[in-house]
């Protein structure tokens, strides 16, 4: 067994594997130029060009980060739920054609074809008797999560990105199983690599008290994940299907402020009250069916137990997107914003790496003189996202656009708003890994109060930011403009 061991590997020297490797690599570029339709040709360039330039370990990274699941169709409906689902949109599509004013002092009539899209494009239903809470400080928001668990009587749904195994992570925990133990129904939704220092150990008296949590995309073998891409990032809580949040923030100390690199943590969460809570139940359980596998009526859970009459009177849709589907809905609802805008484009966002498409969504909007603002941050956690966000800025800058750096911390914010009428919060950050890779939500919201109190936030922002101007572009180093180049080629596999 030795010597046959010993001539294996006096064959297959170093030069035989490095010739397979290439073949594989290879092999690999005319799969992506002749039978992978579901990327864009500068991914698939992009792709190409690390294949060739990193040959063995570039062969790893696509292993890992180029995955296809849009025809997998994880969250699969039953017969009647796909029969309600469209007769309710079906109903709604008719009531937006026929009965919605189109009236410039109306602003769901204004904004009438951007909910038609939606409902078209996105199966996004409008609800209208809503009530909206903007908050902006982690610490506050956390509190308030906190107290409406401790105050809940039947249901507490959580979905997370991350959960940190840190004294806020652990405070949850407690707090969950604590309701659990009372007898509400507990359920805990996390991304498996992004909450990958919760282990079962952590949930153990948690799951003892009755409370049920699951992991998103859990690998077969802990901590070895073949699918860093296509996480969920989604952000959502609904607690006794009366209060409804959704936004940016993780369950986390970093997002409270208590982490040393990054300060002060500038975020943006909403609390809903109101029938947008059904779309809320509809998106959790969904995500909730395929990771823990339990048998959930989704007509049951979102519709029956979720409508409330008389909680306000603000329209609003629930936009979600996701790999599993080819549309970017999400993607969409914001070039039709910013399309839309005839007077001001307000964006917070800590990536600014979009594709193409947006970009120039972006400068035909400023070079035809609506007043775009985008406030990025002064430091990166990713540092070849970083860049690429500095030379997309720079791009903007050329074509009349205003870019702000915040200074007071880390801006993590993910807002949007157009001429002080419509606005929206989520998980989306503005790039492609959230337009096409990632699970996300956003709450589009066609107010004008709602909509003129983010923008006073953003301008308090800009009190605590710099301009970003060409005299900085025209200074940076040699050194800046070849990690931006080198970080821009890679934007469609960052």
């Amino acid at each position: 067994m030795t010597g046959l061991l010993e001539q294996f590997l006096q064959f297959f020297t170093l030069s035989h594997v490095m010739a397979i490797v290439y073949v594989l690599n290879a092999l690999i570029a005319l799969g992506l130029i002749f039978f992978d339709d579901s990327k864009s040709p500068s991914a698939v360039l992009a792709w190409i060009m690390v294949l060739f330039m990193l040959p063995a370990f570039g062969l790893f990274l696509y292993m890992i980060f180029s995955q296809h699941i849009a025809r997998q169709q994880i969250f699969r409906m039953t017969e009647d739920e796909k029969e309600g689902k469209k007769t309710l949109v079906g109903w709604q599509k008719e009531a937006v054609r026929k009965s919605m004013p189109v009236d410039e002092d109306d602003v769901t009539g204004h904004w009438k074809d951007m909910i038609s899209m939606n409902l078209e494009y996105a199966d996004s239903l409008l609800t209208g008797n809503d009530s909206v809470e903007i908050i902006i400080d982690g610490k506050e928001m956390f509190e308030r999560l906190c107290s409406d668990i401790e105050n809940a009587r039947y249901t507490i749904k959580l979905c997370y990105y991350i959960v940190r195994d840190d004294f806020v992570g652990r405070r949850l925990i407690e707090l969950l199983t604590r309701k659990a133990r009372e007898g509400v129904k507990v359920r805990l939704l996390m991304d498996a690599l992004g909450s990958r220092s919760i282990g079962y150990s952590d949930l153990r008296e948690f799951k003892k008290a009755g409370g049920r949590y699951a992991f998103f995309f859990k690998p077969y073998i802990r901590h070895l994940y073949f699918r860093i891409n296509y996480r969920n990032h989604r952000k959502l809580a609904v607690i006794d299907n009366e209060i409804g949040y959704i936004g940016g923030f993780n369950i986390a100390k970093e997002y409270l402020g208590y982490k040393k690199k990054f300060g002060y943590w500038r975020d943006t969460q909403l609390i809903i009250r109101g029938n947008a809570l059904s779309t809320l139940n509809e998106r959790f359980y969904m995500d909730w069916r395929y990771a823990s596998k339990e048998d959930v009526d989704l007509i049951d859970q979102s519709v029956r137990y979720a409508l409330r009459s008389e909680t306000g009177d603000i329209p609003i849709q629930i936009v979600s997107c996701g790999p599993e589907s080819d549309k970017e809905e999400v993607k969409m609802a914001f070039m039709k914003m910013i399309t839309n805008a005839r007077k001001n484009i307000y964006i917070q966002t800590p990536y600014l790496v979009p594709d193409e498409s947006m970009m120039e969504s972006l400068s035909m909007a400023a070079r035809s003189g609506v007043d775009v603002r985008i406030m990025i941050p002064c430091m990166p956690d990713h540092p070849f996202v970083y860049r690429t966000t500095l030379y997309n800025a720079g791009k903007l800058i050329r074509d009349g656009a205003k870019i702000y750096i915040y200074e007071n911390g880390f801006m993590h914010a993910k807002t949007l708003s157009v001429d002080g009428e419509v606005c929206t919060v989520g998980s989306s950050n503005f790039d492609i890994r959230s337009f096409r890779l990632n699970f996300e939500s956003n709450a589009f919201i066609y107010d004008r109060d709602v909509t003129e109190d983010l923008d006073a936030r953003f301008m308090d922002d800009i009190m605590m930011s710099r301009p970003y101007t060409q005299k900085d572009r025209d200074n940076i180093s040699n050194f800046e403009r070849a990690a931006e180049s080198i970080s821009r080629l890679l934007t469609e596999i960052l």
